[in-house]
């Protein structure tokens, strides 16, 4: 048996006992979107490096799991904001940003879905692992769920101390200085990709992110945002009678 051979044996061996209640069909795409499209490249790994492998394997693993998986769409698109924006040199950077800005606005959230949103549009290696989920299944939404694992995974990517994000938030930053960021209408929401993806397989195109969980997001934090307020006016009334 070969490596991969034995790493895929270990992975459904695994799944069938943390996810015994999803299909093999869901399992085994789970475990192909793990183990990547360039399955040769095991054959060449020395041990350390085979070992560093599976532990990025499974780190991709701990983050669907943990936020996506199973979560519904709305629910999973608000989980990878809050993670992405709970980082504090991330939100800290985007804050002073807007600070310095002209639309005071613009949240931290709308500037993270900018951002995102360019990432997946002009990264060859977000395009690559989009093109691959959709390879991998044809559930939307696991195939929604996958994508925004790979997404925190890449965004927090470590490079030079510092997450991933914040380079591609500079370079977000540049080109908004000479163009302006994106508006788009307050009742609507911001794509975090382009609506729809060409593939290679019989399907056509390939949603990439629930357009309706996104509206459905932005609507529950406008509702949480309104009764934050007149929870804030309340006791300015009662103390001003």
């Amino acid at each position: 048996m070969t490596y991969v051979e034995q790493i895929a044996e270990d992975w459904r061996s695994r799944l069938k006992t943390e996810l015994p209640r999803s299909s093999e069909t869901t399992r085994e795409s789970i475990v192909q979107w793990l183990l990547g499209d360039d399955l040769d490249r095991f054959e060449t790994y020395t041990a350390e490096r085979l070992d560093i492998e599976v532990q990025a394997m499974d780190y991709r693993y701990r983050i669907l799991v943990q936020r996506y998986f199973e979560t519904p769409p709305q629910r999973a698109y608000k989980n990878l904001m809050q993670r992405l924006g709970s980082m504090f040199v991330i939100r800290n950077k985007i804050n002073t940003w807007i600070a310095l800005s002209r639309d005071r606005q613009t949240t931290v959230v709308d500037v993270l879905q900018e951002v995102i949103q360019d990432l997946l549009q002009n990264d060859n290696y977000m395009q690559q692992q989009v093109k691959w989920i959709a390879e991998c299944t044809s559930d939307p939404r696991l195939r929604n769920a996958i994508v925004l694992t790979a997404t925190e995974e890449y965004c927090l990517r470590p490079i030079r101390n510092q997450p991933l994000l914040v380079y591609r938030f500079v370079n977000f930053q540049k080109r908004t200085q000479r163009g302006g960021m994106t508006q788009v209408p307050a009742a609507d929401f911001i794509r975090l990709v382009s609506e729809e993806i060409t593939s290679d397989d019989a399907e056509g195109t390939v949603s990439l992110l629930d357009g309706e969980a996104i509206a459905q997001f932005q609507e529950a934090e406008a509702q949480q945002q309104q009764q934050e307020l007149r929870g804030a006016i309340a006791p300015r009334s009662l103390k001003t009678i």
